[in-house]
């Protein structure tokens, strides 16, 4: 069965399991896999990990510090009314724009 990816790019979220769990950042990418484990999120300043790089014409190389991807079970959509980790689902307004919306508190969560 296809899991459908409810984040997007921009999105702030609350990590919910692993080493940085309680953490919040925004997402910087998305990664949709062809299996429903491949689907994972990038976010800023959380799952820092070092790699060794060799030196190129453009890089110095040396030990550089970056973000790795989290799969997209372990994050949680930020509530925008008290913070908290919420569930995004959809819904449609009048105008029959569909819209995405937080399960916890019922506020629209598209711009």
């Amino acid at each position: 069965m296809a899991v459908k990816i409810r984040l997007k790019k921009g999105d702030r979220v609350v990590i919910t399991a692993g080493k940085d769990k309680g953490k919040t950042g925004d997402i910087t990418r998305v990664i949709k896999g062809t299996r429903p484990g491949d689907h994972r999120v990038v976010v800023g300043g959380a799952n820092m990990v070092k790699r060794h790089t060799k030196p190129t014409q453009m890089n110095p190389g040396g030990i550089i510090e970056r973000e790795a991807p989290i799969h997209i079970s372990n994050v949680a959509m930020v509530d925008p009314k008290d913070s908290g980790a919420t569930r995004v689902g959809y819904t449609f307004l009048e105008g029959g724009r569909k819209v995405r919306f937080a399960k916890r508190s019922g506020e629209i969560i598209d711009r």
